[in-house]
């Protein structure tokens, strides 16, 4: 086992806040457009966006500009906790399991992001809470970051800074046990095909094909995991909404159908196509520096 290397976890960090900074307001579209629509919810009951263009174009006309960004302060700490720890973790743990990258396999590459998605997403999932929050309120969010954080933990307890974190983490297992295997095994195929270097068109492809997968599989998980962050806890226990996770998802495809699991599917794979192909390309640069 070789000794920890702490430049995945720096390199990580930064391509991880790039990418956010570049996608952010189609997260928000994302947000929005899975919080509608639910009909024991009277503040979101109502179908205020038709899709993804007709979102952005509302929210700057309603809200301004300024809206499109609401959330960016937790979600920019999120992935420099987040996104730092994952990249660290999943690169840590192949080293543990095999020395050179060339003997890694699919199997030992997915358990390796299925364990980081899980540790890196608990960790900060009050960051993941707290943005959501933000996303949702758009241009009625008072008090700021701390604000918004202080009023959760004073009304909700440390129980509501890490709610919805099985969902969470189990979205993140989804997501980081396709996408960077799919990475991995996207850019070895391409290289020993001899039909492209390890050059940055590789790089392209390669976070291309690992944001549609990551799309297809964490969607339903996501919707789910937006709607359980989003609700508040009522005062004498218990939720407004739904009962868990399980209740979420059966509510959710009983009142409102099964293709309501991909509810923001468009921005969800459009944000996640250009945040994998940001990171990927960044993080590949971030490598180069040490060559």
């Amino acid at each position: 086992m070789s000794a920890l290397n702490w430049k995945p976890f720096i390199y990580g960090g930064l391509a991880s806040i790039t990418a956010e900074c570049g996608t952010f307001p189609i997260d928000l579209t994302k947000t929005r457009l899975q919080v509608q629509g639910q009909v024991n919810d009277a503040k979101y009951k109502e179908i205020r966006y038709r899709g993804m263009v007709h979102a952005l174009v509302r929210i700057c006309r309603e809200e301004g500009l300024k809206a499109l960004y609401s959330g960016i302060a937790p979600a920019m700490l999120r992935q420099a906790s987040y996104g730092t720890i994952k990249i660290g973790t999943y690169q840590s743990l192949k080293r543990m399991f095999v020395e050179r990258p060339e003997d890694e396999t699919l199997m030992i590459n997915v358990l390796c992001g299925i364990l980081s998605g899980v540790i890196s997403s608990s960790i900060a999932n009050p960051t993941d809470v707290l943005k959501i929050r933000m996303q949702a309120q758009g241009s009625v969010i008072q008090g700021g970051m701390m604000g918004n954080f202080i009023q959760i933990y004073q009304k909700e307890g440390t129980k509501g800074l890490w709610k919805g974190v099985s969902l969470t983490a189990q979205r993140a297992a989804v997501v980081v046990g396709v996408e960077l295997p799919v990475y991995d095994l996207a850019k070895k195929h391409i290289i020993m095909s001899g039909f492209m270097g390890d050059t940055v068109y590789t790089h392209f492809l390669s976070s291309f094909t690992c944001g549609l997968a990551g799309a297809l599989a964490s969607n339903p998980i996501d919707v789910v995991r937006t709607r359980m962050m989003n609700q508040r806890s009522q005062q004498h226990g218990g939720h407004s909404n739904y009962k868990g996770t399980l209740d979420c998802l059966l509510q959710t495809w009983k009142n409102e159908g099964f293709f309501a699991l991909y509810k923001g599917f468009w921005p969800n794979w459009l944000r996640l196509g250009p945040w994998n192909i940001i990171f990927f390309l960044t993080y590949e640069q971030l490598k180069k520096l040490d060559s």
